[in-house]
């Protein structure tokens, strides 16, 4: 039976992968254009300081940053009270952490678009800046490179859940799921790719001591577009981009959460089955 004590987290978890959706979208709708014109892809941050400018983009800025504060109580909770069951060995214990600490991150994020939103400019600039910050600190290329090694697992992890389709145990199976399954591959090995090229450059800051090296997903996107068919590999990591936004509102309509959904929803991988 589905635990109702945590059916407002439902919605609460619906926001927030409502929110990393709209971020994507304008992502790689930019990407896309920059593609086949003469305008420079953007990363997140750039992407958002665009919206800003148009009509009612401060409106949408605040609401993309109470989506990612509710993406972050979501993870937060989610990996506090077990509600996705992973238990309480190494393992689960593992993935919950991992649940934890990407739920305050992407609140650091929500800080920034609110910031952004509020005339700041962000509470923190791009890769190179917060790669100078910490190369400031103690032990700062170690540090820096330990970020790099891990934003590289977070891709590798994202690219295997498309690629190995782990992610169609979590989601509800339908005709919508069903016909929109080879996007949602697409999207996730393609954001995955994306983050290693951004750790990649990471880590050269790092044993270089040049903070300078280090770039977001902007300069990723860049990087794709300086090379020989740059056009086309740009095209088709923003349209991979847009592919991970629609994932992230398919979760957000479709996710499969034990304590939550209650144990007889049948996943998107067990509808797959049936219909093969």
């Amino acid at each position: 039976m589905a635990d109702k004590s945590h059916e407002g987290l439902k919605w609460v978890m619906r926001t927030g992968y409502g929110a990393r959706g709209a971020i994507y979208v304008i992502v790689g709708t930019l990407a896309l254009w920059a593609a086949f014109s003469t305008s420079q892809a953007s990363g997140t941050k750039g992407a958002l300081s665009t919206l800003q400018t148009e009509p009612l983009g401060n409106f949408a800025l605040w609401a993309i940053a109470a989506g990612l504060f509710a993406y972050m109580i979501w993870r937060v909770v989610a990996g506090a009270a077990d509600v996705e069951d992973h238990g309480a060995d190494a393992k689960g214990l593992f993935a919950r952490g991992g649940q934890i600490t990407t739920g305050l991150l992407h609140g650091l994020i929500g800080l920034s678009v609110a910031g952004l939103a509020a005339g700041g400019g962000g509470s923190g600039g791009g890769a190179e800046d917060w790669t100078a910050q910490m190369m400031s600190m103690p032990f700062g290329r170690w540090i820096v490179g330990l970020g790099a090694a891990i934003l590289a697992g977070a891709g590798a992890y994202y690219a295997h859940k498309g690629w190995s389709g782990k992610y169609k145990e979590h989601l509800a199976g339908s005709g919508f799921t069903a016909r929109v399954d080879p996007l949602l591959t697409a999207g996730l090995v393609i954001y995955g790719g994306l983050l290693i090229l951004v750790a990649f450059s990471i880590a050269v800051a790092a044993l270089n001591s040049d903070p300078s090296q280090a770039g977001g997903l902007g300069e990723a996107l860049h990087q794709l577009r300086s090379m020989t068919f740059g056009r086309f590999l740009l095209g088709g990591a923003a349209l991979g981009l847009i592919a991970f936004a629609l994932y992230n509102f398919v979760e957000a309509a479709y996710r499969v959460v034990p304590k939550i959904s209650g144990p007889d929803v049948k996943t998107l991988k067990g509808h797959l089955k049936d219909a093969t």
